[in-house]
Parts: structure tokens; sequence; C-alpha cells
């Protein structure tokens, strides 16, 4: 077995094992480090010696054998450890029971704050190091370290018990966990800084956790809906940018290089998703993200129709990006100055002056009304607010393009 195909056996069968010891020991930050430290020495041995025949149960015997001596080792808990070495036994069958969709809501517990969340779900039910986290949003991996070590104490001291919350709170706390997929999914599709414009990495795992989120919750809309988002999305990252790395926006993009796979998996997701009696905003965004796959060419794509889900997404969810979006979409349908015009409702909004988004749109739009001094200005504007190098790259060549 090479060595990529173990590094995915060993993400897939981390959240399991560390759902069945938190489980069985009940204290997440612990099981969580062991967890860690028998995925690392698998990591080292398998390679070398083989994968073993059980090799779920591998990792949870090692993986209990480091709880074990942690606890030991841990003067302040000798109680606690009197009691686990009474009964003391190697965990010999490790429970069909999979505890992924449980160990998504402990790490997206309310209490944390979101990038706290990403980063613990990436962690614990990813099977990410956190070197490989720490890479992923450049920041020095101490600084990632010292986030996660954080987060497990407050999700510690909130005293959670480890399972699935009931009725109205079971749906909040699932809304959170998909919020952090969605945020893992976002920053691997458009990274936020850095010289890349996609992190695969991060868009790949985004799209593991939430088939698995998926495999539990079929029925739910909004879990289809997201996958099917994703879906449609990443198959368009190879057309994306050019060999040399420059960002390539929609309109231009050659359609014919999109992951048809990955289309009809979406849209099929997307049926199924709408078909439910409560549309909720990433079913919404994924008949978007369809409705643009649908067409051939960018001339053939159905704006009234990407207009009027946005006025629905608008309503149901009222979000300063939808209204940028719909923006867009209404200059397609009625011309730029109709998009200029909705656009400048967001001018009071703290939340987006300034924002790179809102002045690009803003020079696109201008762009296209004639107006090249007012684009070229927005253009520029644009590029020294993203922290994206590529998008940097984009804007001011586009700014370049209408300099008079």
């Amino acid at each position: 077995m090479t060595a990529p195909v173990i590094e995915d056996l060993l993400r897939e069968l981390t959240p399991q094992v560390l759902g069945a010891l938190v489980r069985r020991h009940g204290q997440f930050e612990g099981c969580e480090d062991a967890v860690q430290e028998a995925v690392l020495a698998a990591a080292v041995q398998w390679p070398a010696e083989g994968v073993p025949d059980n090799p779920r149960g591998w990792l949870s015997t090692v993986a209990s054998r480091r709880l074990i001596d942690q606890m030991r080792s841990d003067h302040a808990r000798r109680e606690r450890e009197s009691a686990t070495a009474a009964v003391e036994v190697m965990p010999q069958d490790v429970p069909d029971t999979d505890d992924t969709l449980v160990l998504l809501f402990l790490c997206c517990h309310p209490t944390l704050t979101a990038a706290s969340q990403v980063a613990l779900t990436l962690r614990a039910v990813g099977g990410l190091t956190t070197a490989e986290i720490a890479r992923a949003f450049l920041v020095p991996e101490a600084t990632m370290a010292a986030r996660i070590s954080r987060a497990k104490q407050r999700v510690k001291a909130a005293g959670s018990s480890f399972g699935l919350p009931d009725g109205g709170e079971l749906q909040e706390r699932l809304r959170v966990v998909l919020h952090v997929l969605y945020l893992i999914f976002n920053e691997g599709y458009t990274a936020s800084s850095g010289s890349e414009l996609h992190r695969a990495d991060l868009a790949h795992e985004a799209i593991r956790l939430t088939r698995m989120v998926h495999a539990q919750l079929p029925d739910d809309g909004e879990v289809t809906g997201l996958l099917a988002l994703m879906l449609l999305t990443h198959a368009r990252r190879e057309t994306r940018t050019t060999p040399a790395g420059d960002l390539v926006p929609l309109d231009e993009q050659d359609r014919t290089k999109w992951d048809r796979g990955l289309i009809d998996e979406g849209v099929e997701l997307v049926k199924a998703s709408l078909a439910g009696p409560v549309l909720g905003p990433y079913q919404l965004q994924a008949a978007i993200a369809a409705t643009h796959a649908d067409a051939a060419t960018a001339e053939e794509t159905d704006w009234p129709q990407v207009h009027a889900l946005y006025l629905i997404l608008e309503r149901l969810a009222p979000n300063p990006m939808v209204t940028l979006n719909r923006a867009i979409a209404l200059a397609e349908i009625d011309g730029p100055r109709a998009g200029l015009a909705l656009l400048s409702t967001l001018d009071g909004d703290e939340r987006m002056a300034g924002h790179h988004r809102v002045l690009s749109v803003r020079a696109h739009l201008l762009e296209k009304a004639g107006d090249r001094a007012g684009a070229y200005e927005h253009y520029r504007r644009a590029a020294k607010a993203t922290a994206s190098i590529a998008e940097q790259r984009y804007l001011e060549s586009r700014a370049g393009r209408v300099r008079m």
C-alpha cells in the first residue's frame, strides 16, 4: 500500500478511533492527543512494515495505551488513574459504530470561535497535523497549536456530553457544523491570502467531511445542498487559473474542461435537495451553481433564473455578499447601471466598507458602463484591499486594460 493511500486511510480512520475513545473514556483533549500520537506512529510504521489486518483496531489499541500512559503520568489525577488501572483492558474489538458526526458536533461547539471550530475540526476529524493546518492558513505552527489547545480547553470547560443533541438543538448545532465545513471549503477554493488562488487539500478535505455528514444524514436538504454546492464549484477548479497561476474569471473559463463527473453528481444532489418541503441557503446556492454549470457558454447562462434564486436567497438569509452577487446578475439582465444602483445600497454597510469584492464588482460594472476612469480607480483600490496575490495580479491587469 502506497504512502498516499495510507495517508487517506489514516484520515478516514482518525475520527472513528477518536470518537470511540472519547465515548469510552470521556475526555476529549487527552483522547485527541493520544490518537494523534497513534496516527503518527502508524504513518512511520505502516509504510515500512505493512498495514495491519485490522488498522482501526491497531490505532485504537495504540491510542488507548498512550492515553493510559498519560493518565499515569498525571499526578493530579491519581484517583482517576487508579480507577482506570483497575479495569485496564486493551480494546480487542473496536465498536462498529461511527461517531464521526458526534465528533463534528463536539468540534463545532458554539462556545468556540469560527476560527477555533475550523482548526479543531481539521485536527480531530480531518486528521491533519497542527503543522499542516498552520501551513494551510499561513500562520506559525506555534500560533495554531495555541489556538487548538485553547479550543480543546474550552470544550472541556463547557462539560459537553459525547452524543448528538436532540430536537431543535440538533438542527442549530448542525447549522454550525455545515457553516464550518463551508468555511473550510471556501478557504480551499479561494484562499484569503498567499500566492496561490486555491488550496486543493482544504477543498478536498471539506468535501470528504461533508460526504461523511451526508452519508449519515442523507435526507437533510441543507446537508445535500452543501455537498452539491461544493462539488459543482470544485468542478471548475482546473480552469480557474492559467498555467502561470493567473486568475481566469467565470465567463472566460474553458467549460469543456470542467469536471463533468462532479457536475453530474452535483446536479443530481441539487434535484434531491430541492425535492424537500423546506428550502435553505445551501440548497439555493447549489441551485445557482447548477444553473451556471448547465450553460455551455457564458452567453447561454440563464441570468433571470440566477437573479431569481439570489432574490429568494436574499430574502431567506439577508447577507451583503448575496446582494453583491444579485447586482452582478441584475446587470446581466438590465444593464450595468441597474447593477450599480443595487450595489450602491451596500455603501452604508460597515461590513463591506473597503471590501475588495465590492470594489472589484463596482469596477467591473463601471467598465461595462463605459466609465474607464472610475473602473481604473476601483480596480486599483480592490487590488490593494486583497491579501491574495493571485487576485492582486488579476485586478492590476484589469486596471491596466482600462487605463486611459
